[in-house]
C-alpha cells in the first residue's frame, strides 16, 4: 500500500461515497427523470436531503461490514469463519425497527429463512439476481490483507446468502473486484477491461469451498455451467458499458445505455458508468446516478462506493458528509481498512 494510498482514505471514501449516494437517491428512486428534475431542479445542482436519510443499501453494507470484521478478529477468512457473523448480522438487521427503509423482498425472504437452523444454502433464493447482494458488498472489496481467492469467495458467499442466482455472484464479484482495484490506483480508463478480463478468467470457476453445493438448487448439469451463466451476463453488461463510454451521452439518463439496476448485473454497470462518465467529479457522478429512472439509490450507492475508493474521503464535501447518516461507524469501519 502506498503512502498516498493511505493518505487518501480509500476505504473511508468508499464507505461514505456508497451511503452519500443511497442518501441522494432514495428519494428519487420510483419517480422518474422529469418528475425528479421537476421536484428538484438541474441534476448537475441536486443537493442532499435533509435530514440525510439512507436506505437498506447503506443498512446491510455496515451489516456485512460488521459480519466481515468479526470473521477476520477470528482468524484466516475463509467460509467457516464467515457464514455465522455476516448471517447473524443480516439476521439482526431484518429483525430491526430501523429495517423501514424499503427493503428488497429477496433480502427479507432470504433473512426471515435465515433465522432457522435451515443450512444457509436452502435460504438462499436460488432464483433471484436483483442488486441486494452488489449494493452492499464493497467492504469485501475494501478490507485489506485478503488473497484474490478469499475476496472472490467471500463476495460470493455473502451475495448467497440471499441472492443464490449465479449472475448475483458473478455481480457481486465484480464489484468487490472493482472497488479492491480503484483503491489500489487503478486508471478509470483501464477499468472495464480489467473487469472483462477477470471475468473472463473466473467464467467457469465455482467456488466449492465458499459455496458448498449451492449449485444443486438449480436445474444446471454441472457447478461450471451453474457459474458460467452469471459470468456471461456480466460480460454481455460490461460489453453494453464500453459502447456507452465510447459515445458517452452524460446528459442523458444512464439508465438508458446500460439498464434500469433493479438486478445485479445492471446496477453494477450502471454504477460503474455513473462513475466513469465522471471520474474526477465524484459528486457529479453521484448527481447522475440519482437523476436515473431506475433503482437510483442503489446506482447512486455503487458509484458512490466506486468513486470514493478511487479518489478517498476528501472527494465528499465536508458538509455533506458530516451530517449523513451512520456516518459515525461508517468512519470507524472505514478507518480499520484505510491502510
Amino acid at each position: 500500500m502506498t503512502a498516498t494510498t493511505t493518505a487518501r482514505k480509500r476505504a473511508t471514501g468508499s464507505l461514505l461515497g456508497l451511503a452519500l449516494g443511497d442518501a441522494l437517491g432514495f428519494p428519487t428512486e420510483f419517480i422518474g427523470v422529469p418528475k425528479i428534475l421537476d421536484w428538484y431542479g438541474p441534476w448537475r445542482a441536486m443537493e442532499l436531503p435533509t435530514p440525510a436519510r439512507v436506505s437498506d443499501d447503506t443498512q446491510m453494507t455496515l451489516a456485512l461490514g460488521r459480519g466481515l470484521r468479526t470473521a477476520m478478529d477470528r482468524g484466516l477468512l475463509v467460509a467457516e469463519n464467515m457464514e455465522r457473523p455476516v448471517r447473524e448480522e443480516f439476521v439482526d438487521w431484518y429483525r430491526s425497527p430501523e429495517n423501514n427503509r424499503a427493503p428488497g423482498r429477496t433480502c427479507l425472504e432470504a433473512c426471515g429463512l435465515l433465522q432457522s437452523d435451515l443450512p444457509w444454502q436452502d435460504a438462499s433464493q436460488i432464483g433471484s439476481k436483483g442488486c441486494g447482494a452488489n449494493m452492499r458488498v464493497a467492504p469485501v472489496g475494501l478490507a485489506p490483507g485478503l488473497s484474490e481467492e478469499q475476496r472472490a469467495g467471500a463476495a460470493q458467499l455473502q451475495s448467497a446468502l440471499t441472492h443464490g442466482h449465479p449472475t448475483a455472484l458473478a455481480a457481486s464479484d465484480l464489484t468487490a473486484h472493482a472497488v479492491r482495484l480503484l483503491t489500489q490506483g487503478a486508471e478509470p480508463t483501464a477499468l472495464v477491461g480489467l473487469l472483462r478480463a477477470y471475468a473472463v478468467d473466473n467464467r467457469s470457476r465455482y467456488h466449492h469451498r465458499w459455496l458448498g453445493d449451492l449449485w444443486t438448487r438449480s436445474q444446471d448439469p454441472s457447478p461450471e455451467h451453474f457459474i458460467a451463466r452469471g459470468w456471461d451476463e456480466c460480460l454481455d453488461v460490461l460489453e453494453r458499458l464500453e459502447k456507452a463510454l465510447r459515445l458517452p451521452a452524460p446528459e442523458d439518463d444512464p439508465c438508458l445505455a446500460t439498464g434500469e439496476g433493479w438486478i445485479a448485473e445492471e446496477a453494477m454497470a450502471t454504477g460503474l458508468l455513473c462513475f466513469l462518465l465522471f471520474p474526477d467529479e465524484p459528486v457529479t457522478a453521484l448527481r447522475r446516478a440519482a437523476c436515473s429512472s431506475g433503482d437510483s439509490d442503489s446506482i447512486a450507492c455503487l458509484a458512490g462506493a466506486f468513486a470514493g475508493a478511487y479518489a478517498g474521503a476528501e472527494a465528499w464535501p465536508t458538509q455533506w458528509a458530516d451530517r449523513i447518516e451512520y456516518q459515525g461507524e461508517l468512519v470507524t469501519l472505514g478507518a480499520l481498512w484505510d491502510q
